[in-house]
């Protein structure tokens, strides 16, 4: 599947691209697409750093971003901080949710992709870094630059490579490879031995999976913790 979406990049997944963009619905593998290209690059053996940008709250996003120098503010850890961009130099890092990342924020995170160097908090001179960045998000980005939520510039800045990761409902058969990946795994973890009726497998394949990937995920460890029988 990941090989399908990839399409014409797949031959040319090791080619050094600064910055790209996954975009779709929420529950569809972004990070995995993500671990794919850094696991298919010349940066493999490097890190894979990755960071929520929602799910940080905006006061602490940049000191997650940059890291911050002993003593640059009260509270300061002794000895300072390192960045998610200094733990993935030389690396990748992944950037989910950008399209939730604070609107002042975007105008640092823009500068580090043009300038390839961080302002790190409570230190005087920049730290120049290498990395790849790729950034995914379930939003619609270009709307949100019309409405002046997201930052016109930093939208083409991350636009170099768009892929749009379609939702598991247009996967066709995908479902059921995965209903098969995700029943071994639980079973494996809950130390049971069960099969799926085909009639299950129909119904898996007409039902729109409006959680993509992660419902059918979470659907089949609910169904191999209740099931009473041998078959689900």
């Amino acid at each position: 599947a990941v090989a399908q979406v990839l399409g014409p990049l797949q031959d040319r997944i090791e080619l050094d691209l600064y910055a790209g963009k996954l975009s779709e619905e929420t529950g569809v593998g972004k990070e995995q697409f993500a671990r794919y290209i850094y696991e298919n690059s010349a940066r493999a053996r490097q890190s894979f750093i990755g960071i929520n940008c929602g799910a940080i709250p905006a006061s602490l996003i940049e000191s997650e971003l940059f890291g911050y120098e002993e003593g640059a503010f009260t509270g300061a850890s002794k000895g300072g901080r390192l960045g998610k961009f200094q733990l993935a130099d030389g690396g990748t890092l992944f950037l989910d949710e950008i399209g939730d990342m604070p609107y002042q924020m975007q105008a640092k995170l823009l500068r580090v992709l043009q300038e390839g160097e961080i302002d790190k908090v409570g230190r005087q001179r920049n730290i120049p870094i290498d990395v790849r960045v790729i950034a995914a998000t379930n939003r619609r980005l270009e709307e949100m630059v019309q409405r002046g939520e997201f930052r016109e510039d930093l939208y083409y800045r991350l636009n170099v490579v768009s892929i749009s990761i379609p939702p598991l409902r247009e996967r066709g058969n995908d479902v059921l490879l995965l209903t098969d990946y995700f029943l071994q795994k639980y079973c494996e973890k809950y130390k049971r031995k069960l099969k799926i009726d085909r009639g299950v497998y129909q119904m898996f394949l007409s039902y729109g999976w409006p959680g993509n990937v992660r419902e059918l995920q979470n659907t089949i460890e609910s169904a191999v913790v209740l099931c009473e029988t041998d078959t689900i």
